[in-house]
C-alpha cells in the first residue's frame, strides 16, 4: 500500500471511530467527544503499520482539518452521529453561507429546508468554492445552495463555527435558501 493510500485509510478510520463508532476501536469518548491520544494511537498501531509520528502527520496534514489534538487528547471537529457536546459558542455568521448537495436532493430540500439528518448539525461553507468541493463528493450532479445567514440570525437562529472553519446550524428553513448563481 502506498503511503498516500495508507494515510487516507487511517484518516477515514479515525473519522469513523471519532465521529460514529468509538467502540469499534475500543474507545470511549467523553461528553465533549475527546479521547486520549494514547488510546487512539494504540488502536491505530494495532490495525495499521503507523507510528505516533505518522498519526500526528496525518492529523496535521488533513486538508479538511477534521481533528483537534490538544493536551494529549483528540476529537473530531464536527460530523458526529454519536451524542457529544462540542461546547461550541453561538456566533454571528457571515451574511451569506453556502451548502453543496446533490441535484437529486433539491426537491426535498425545496419543500423541507436543510435538515441535519443523522448528524448534530447542518454543515455550511463560508465560500462557494468550499461548497463546490463538498458537492462534488456527492453522487450525481450537484447544486450549490445560498443560505441567507444574516436573515436567519436576525430571526433568532443560532450558528456555530467548528475549529476547522465549518459553519454549523441546527437546520436551514426553506425561506432562507436559494439556488446559488455558481450552480452548474
Amino acid at each position: 500500500m502506498t503511503k498516500a493510500k495508507l494515510e487516507t485509510e487511517v484518516s477515514k478510520y479515525m473519522s469513523y471511530v471519532l465521529r460514529h463508532a468509538p467502540e469499534a476501536a475500543g474507545l470511549t469518548l467523553d461528553a465533549e467527544g475527546w479521547v486520549s491520544f494514547d488510546e487512539l494511537e494504540k488502536a491505530l498501531t494495532s490495525k495499521y503499520d503507523v507510528s505516533r509520528a505518522d498519526i500526528i502527520e496525518i492529523i496535521d496534514n488533513n486538508p479538511k482539518k477534521r481533528f483537534t489534538l490538544a493536551d494529549n487528547r483528540i476529537r473530531a471537529n464536527q460530523g458526529h452521529s454519536v451524542e457529544v457536546d462540542l461546547a461550541l459558542k453561538a456566533v454571528e455568521p457571515p451574511a451569506i453561507l453556502f451548502h453543496g448537495t446533490s441535484q437529486a436532493s433539491w426537491p426535498s430540500i425545496e419543500r423541507e429546508g436543510l435538515k441535519k439528518m443523522e448528524r448534530h448539525h447542518v454543515h455550511l461553507s463560508a465560500d462557494i468554492e468550499t461548497a463546490k468541493i463538498v458537492a462534488t463528493r456527492r453522487k450525481g450532479d450537484y447544486i450549490i445552495l445560498r443560505v441567507d445567514a444574516a436573515a436567519m440570525f436576525s430571526k433568532g437562529h443560532s450558528f456555530f463555527v467548528s475549529d476547522n472553519g465549518v459553519w454549523l446550524a441546527e437546520s436551514v428553513p426553506v425561506q432562507f435558501l436559494s439556488l446559488s448563481a455558481g450552480t452548474p
